[in-house]
């Protein structure tokens, strides 16, 4: 059940409320791969530039950062997901030991390798990536022992994060299910949508596409602008009549956040200024952000400040980097957030 049937009256309140929840994230897990080094020639075999490499990096990514980004706010993740029996899932379970993230949730399976995205890089740039990785779903032995750690888990969970990034680990029958168990333990859904799964979701608590997945989830045309308002709230209405979603929670990029809950006023808050650095991991801060939040019963316009402070924070960071908890506090107190 929700931790607080009071919700918090100050934002000090609300981040020390923040310690006590546990969340369960479910979904795409991956690893994110770094080789920086030197170009400085062509390779003699093909026009390529040849890459002495001066040091390489493996971090945790997808749902994985997420659940980073709940314990950088102080809470409890408890991360649900499938991964390979090869080097990479080796090295994500090496990761989660060190980073003091629970495994208790992770399946591994010989049928299909763990994600991983590697980036080659040099003097500043990105030269190449490579992505061993498959995206079909889940065979039915997977997904039963997902489902086995999902139900064996959700009884200790204040809100559930549904992370997909159409990697095959959800899929529209679990996704159903998930939702159905939650919903009966009276525990609130939040969900990171792509093109897929989109319109899987039905009556969950809160739903964040950004611009873009909501007109592919829709299969809509309408342009990012202010000019376009009417054809964007037609969208969100139209996703509340198939979804049914409590809270509709949207990201606009740099012209900030959009959210509504079917019963009040619709809110725009604008983007902060800010000196952007890289986007990477900004939509895993926002919906960490807004899972605490839902979970303590704050109001809809209060969480779209909140995660909207927050992803635009870690933007100011280069790579994909946890949120600050100190430095988000300060920035709501300084902005007023409530």
């Amino acid at each position: 059940m929700p931790a607080a049937s009071v919700p918090p009256a100050s934002l000090a309140e609300l981040f020390d409320a923040f310690n006590h929840l546990t969340v369960l994230i479910v979904g795409d897990v991956m690893m994110d791969a770094y080789v920086w080094g030197k170009a400085g020639r062509l390779s003699p075999e093909a026009p390529v530039p040849v890459v002495n490499v001066s040091r390489t990096e493996q971090r945790l990514g997808g749902a994985a950062n997420v659940a980073l980004n709940v314990q950088a706010l102080g809470a409890t993740p408890l991360l649900c997901a499938v991964i390979g029996e090869d080097q990479g899932g080796n090295q994500m379970l090496d990761l989660l030991r060190e980073n003091n993230l629970s495994a208790e949730g992770i399946v591994r399976s010989p049928h299909r390798p763990t994600t991983v995205k590697q980036r080659i890089l040099a003097h500043g740039q990105q030269l190449l990536r490579i992505d061993s990785e498959v995206e079909h779903n889940l065979n039915q032995e997977e997904n039963a022992a997902l489902t086995a750690r999902y139900a064996a888990l959700l009884d200790r969970a204040d809100v559930v994060i549904f992370e997909d990034y159409d990697k095959g680990v959800l899929g529209e029958a679990s996704i159903t299910r998930f939702i159905e168990l939650a919903r009966e333990r009276g525990i609130p859904t939040v969900v990171d949508p792509k093109k897929k799964n989109f319109l899987a979701y039905r009556h969950c608590t809160l739903f964040k596409p950004n611009l873009k997945e909501l007109r592919e989830g829709l299969k809509l045309e309408f342009e990012d602008t202010d000019a376009a308002r009417p054809q964007f709230e037609a969208a969100v209405d139209r996703l509340r009549e198939l979804l049914l979603p409590e809270i509709v929670l949207v990201t606009l990029s740099e012209r900030g956040v959009f959210v509504e809950d079917g019963a009040t006023q619709r809110t725009y808050i604008p983007a902060h200024l800010r000196s952007i650095s890289d986007v990477s991991g900004a939509g895993d801060t926002v919906i960490s952000i807004a899972a605490l939040c839902v979970a303590l019963g704050m109001a809809p316009p209060v969480t779209a400040a909140l995660a909207n402070l927050g992803g635009g924070l870690v933007c100011e960071q280069i790579g994909v980097v946890p949120i600050e908890k100190q430095l988000l506090l300060a920035e709501a107190q300084e902005n007023r957030v409530f």
